[in-house]
């Protein structure tokens, strides 16, 4: 599974579709914690990151949204840039 960006101790990482099911979502890990997040609803999946984790993650989604359905769309990983 690609590493597309870590910021603020919170690694981002999507797997390959092929592998995988939809919705499009990205996977964020912090620490003991793992979500699945769904990329155009910002709706949290599955997981449980805290509260203050989950809104960084959110506006990293809504900040590259496009960017993030692209490579979701074409499974052409790269890194996105992190929040700051």
């Amino acid at each position: 599974m690609p590493t597309i960006s870590k910021f603020y101790g919170i690694t981002i990482k999507m797997y390959y579709i092929q592998k995988e099911h939809n919705p499009p979502h990205i996977h964020a890990f912090y620490g003991k914690y793992v979500s699945a997040i769904n990329i155009n609803t910002l709706e949290e999946i599955e997981g449980n990151l805290p509260e203050k984790a989950l809104k960084i993650v959110k506006e990293w989604i809504e900040i590259n949204k496009k960017e993030i359905l692209q490579m979701w769309s074409t499974q052409e990983f790269k890194k996105i840039r992190p929040i700051e």
